[in-house]
């Protein structure tokens, strides 16, 4: 909290704002953003064991735009979950998605593809899929096991159940697919997939965690929270340790959550493209996406807005 406060305090002083004063004239991609729509996992009440089941609005043509979409996917969401489910579907958990009384992976998944599509867009196209599945909170250490959807899998059979998902729809991101110290299953996955892989519990924002990662090919992409390191130097320093070797980053919140902007800010201040803030819904959320859009205003035409292009390590 110090160190965010002392960057604004240095910001306001060359009366700048704390993007251009991070990032410099160069600061002008507005990121993706990555909406967490359907809680599972520690942050829901359900039987869903991957944690988050986000849209990424990628034919979007401006990030307003993108936020519009994916306001109209949430609330397609709403009305679809609601109709099949019953009020008590559209309960909300910790960052703003809903809770269903789902089972399985797939039955989500498919929930966001019929919202898309009852929003009157193309999934993969106009928006595409996303999955925080933070496996550590599903893993068995002393059996060395994955239980999920009703099943028991071995680190090979969990890689093969996201390769049969990628297949199915279009999923573009899978954040902490294995285990948290699985730096060799994190390694194979990479290889495997042809998507985007971010690292969040296995490198928890640290500059010597992501060293080890970028020596063992883990992961193709850095989550990026700030009071997860503790100070922005260090985050930084872990966001240019990533992006020179080839690692996306992904600016991220917190379940726990204020109305601070600061992420908004260093999204745009890094050109990293993608922002992982929550639902277009509760406050805590919906002031980051507000000052997104402040921002995009004050860049006016050289605001630039990458889509599907900020998903580098994505093949169709």
């Amino acid at each position: 909290s110090v160190s965010l406060a002392v960057t604004h305090a240095a910001a306001d002083t060359y009366s700048l704002p704390l993007f251009q004063y991070l990032g410099g004239m160069n600061a002008y991609t507005m990121p993706v953003p990555l909406m967490n729509i359907i809680n599972g996992g520690k942050h829901a009440g359900n039987e869903l064991k991957i944690q988050e089941f986000l849209i990424a609005p990628v034919g979007a043509k401006t990030f307003s735009e993108a936020l519009r979409i994916g306001s109209e996917v949430y609330h397609s969401l709403k009305a679809y979950l609601k109709d099949k489910y019953g009020p008590q579907a559209i309960n909300i958990g910790d960052e703003g998605g809903f809770s269903p009384p789902m089972k399985n992976t797939r039955e989500a998944l498919d929930a966001l593809i019929n919202a898309i599509r009852n929003a009157g867009y193309e999934p993969g196209k106009d928006v595409a899929l996303a999955i925080d599945a933070a496996a550590s909170e599903f893993y068995d250490e002393k059996r060395s096991l994955y239980i999920i959807d009703g099943q028991e899998l071995s680190r090979e059979k969990m890689i093969e159940l996201y390769e049969k998902l990628v297949e199915e729809y279009p999923i573009v991101s899978i954040e902490d697919p294995l285990h948290e110290e699985d730096f060799e299953g994190f390694s194979i996955i990479t290889r495997t997939l042809k998507t985007q892989v971010i690292g969040d519990d296995i490198f928890v924002t640290n500059v010597e965690r992501l060293r080890r990662g970028i020596e063992n090919k883990s992961a193709n992409a850095l989550l990026l929270k700030v009071n997860q390191i503790g100070t922005l130097t260090e985050a930084l320093e872990a966001a240019r340790l990533a992006i020179s070797n080839g690692y996306s980053v992904v600016v991220s919140h917190r379940s726990g959550e204020t109305e601070d902007t600061t992420i908004s800010h260093i999204a745009v201040a890094l050109n990293t493209g993608q922002i992982k803030t929550g639902a277009p819904a509760r406050g805590e959320r919906t002031a980051k996406y507000n000052e997104l859009l402040r921002i995009e205003e004050y860049l006016g035409t050289r605001a630039k807005y990458p889509g599907l292009g900020a998903f580098k390590h994505y093949k169709r």
